[in-house]
């Protein structure tokens, strides 16, 4: 009772005011997003803004200081009277306080009455990036932790941001429930040995922990555990009973390959759909999606691809870089895939060889060939995976598709998953690891589709970055894995 008596005592008193500064109380903080749009700031008011230097120039009398905070591409220009005797430099972080006004452009403003440098920048003593220079995308690689000063990278990192909430709000809008799939896992789905293995580091706890039939690296869990390079099969077990699902997460490839469209880890957007029981449903599905989240994406981020665009490409119109967004995609049949390639070979450095399937160079002529996305549909079951549809009309190919789209080729492959429990328990490449994966054939069965989508690759075509290691913030390779 004295408990409850203390408690409503404490409830019922007038709360203790917080301390705020005069400053906090006189200058309302906004963030530079919101005084370059439509915040309803206007000329007169007192406002806070804190950010990064971008630039400093001194005319008539006054210190023009333009910084950015990081939320949009554009910058604010301070305005620092000689009188006030305040300075700062390119790098350094500020915190400034002052009158809004209009400048001669109508631009707003800011009138300073104070300036704090809260971290200084210098230049000479190791900082990478000098003001009004540009610097190759391998330069700026070779700094990861700082790579965020660089406004390209700025720009590219919020249309990844924007990017992959657009594609959140697609899948959730078409009732997709988004699924935690583990990134450690007993399954190496797509069966090409590319797995990490996982194993505890301290040694005296595998002693500790080990079985005489369980060999040594495997005693933390009693068996071999990977790094998840798919949460396909997991989302399968999913989709039979919640219909409609998804995960968008980090996946891991070990591979040696240094090319400019592979990571060892990468972030996949992967979808199935039970109920779904055709190639033509699934494609419909991939399209509408890609289609729509870039249209939304365009819209929240333009200025920012504009800017990542045009270092490397002159189409910064929004007609001529994203016509495809207008165009329905074909659908090509392997066999007639292959008949293109072959009729167009004298461009082509690779021989054309369909039982090793469709190489990047051919990738990209069949995407030049057809100027834009286009599906490649049911594939020969040799070069497939085991949890493909055998096709009920040509048992030798599956009901599979790889969407290829410009510069980066492959971004979407995905399948009818094969629903036939005999088919699949004589394809299984490991029966006693994948019982369960088997025994979803068995209880209550329904035909699922799905695939998975490269989210870098995405980013690298729709922003047209020529290395995929320029679209994640810090990018893993074989020999490279900084910070």
């Amino acid at each position: 009772m004295a408990c409850t008596r203390l408690l409503r005592l404490l409830l019922t008193r007038n709360p203790v005011p917080l301390r705020v500064s005069a400053v906090v109380r006189s200058y309302h903080h906004y963030r530079i997003k919101d005084l370059t749009g439509a915040s309803g700031c206007k000329a007169g008011d007192k406002i806070n803004v804190k950010g990064w230097v971008k630039s400093v120039r001194n005319l008539k009398g006054n210190l023009f200081v333009d910084v950015n905070d990081g939320s949009t591409a554009a910058n604010f220009q301070l305005v620092i009277s000689k009188d006030k005797q305040l300075d700062t430099a390119y790098g350094s972080s500020v915190d400034a306080c002052g009158v809004l006004v209009t400048s001669p452009k109508n631009r707003l403003e800011l009138q300073v009455d104070s300036l704090k440098e809260i971290g200084t920048c210098p230049l000479t003593e190791g900082f990478p990036f000098y003001p009004k220079k540009s610097y190759p995308p391998e330069y700026v690689r070779n700094h990861l932790h700082l790579r965020s000063r660089v406004s390209s990278m700025c720009s590219t990192f919020r249309v990844r941001h924007e990017a992959q909430r657009a594609f959140n709000e697609y899948l959730h809008q078409n009732g997709f429930i988004q699924i935690h799939t583990p990134v450690l896992t007993s399954n190496d789905c797509e069966g090409a040995g590319e797995a990490f293995l996982v194993k505890p580091l301290n040694d005296q706890l595998l002693k500790g922990m080990a079985k005489a039939n369980v060999a040594m690296e495997h005693a933390y869990f009693d068996r071999p555990t990977f790094l998840t390079v798919s949460g396909q099969l997991h989302l399968e077990a999913m989709s039979h009973g919640l219909d409609k699902v998804y995960t968008f997460g980090p996946t891991f490839r070990a591979e040696n390959c240094k090319s400019n469209i592979h990571l060892s880890e990468f972030y996949m957007l992967e979808l199935e759909e039970a109920f779904m029981a055709s190639v033509e449903e699934l494609a419909d599905r991939i399209e509408d999606m890609l289609k729509r989240v870039t249209v939304l994406m365009l819209d929240r981020s333009e200025t920012d691809v504009r800017l990542v665009r045009k270092q490397t490409s002159s189409d910064d119109d929004r007609k001529d870089a994203f016509g495809w967004l207008e165009k329905p995609f074909p659908r090509l049949t392997y066999d007639e895939a292959i008949a293109v390639l072959r009729a167009n070979k004298d461009k082509l450095k690779s021989p054309v060889q369909p039982e090793e399937g469709i190489n990047k160079e051919q990738e990209l002529l069949l995407v030049e060939h057809y100027q834009g996305p286009l599906f490649v549909c049911y594939w020969p079951k040799e070069i497939k995976s085991f949890y493909m549809r055998e096709n009920q009309q040509k048992g030798n190919l599956v009901d599979a598709l790889d969407l290829l789209v410009p510069h980066v080729g492959e971004l979407v492959g995905g399948s009818v998953r094969e629903d036939s429990y005999e088919r699949l328990q004589r394809k299984l490449p490991n029966t006693d690891a994948l019982r369960w994966y088997l025994d979803l054939r068995k209880f209550g069965s329904v035909t699922t589709a799905g695939f998975g989508l490269g989210f870098e690759r995405y980013l690298s075509w729709v922003l047209n970055v020529h290395n995929i290691k320029d679209v994640i913030p810090f990018p893993r390779w074989a020999h490279n894995c900084v910070m």
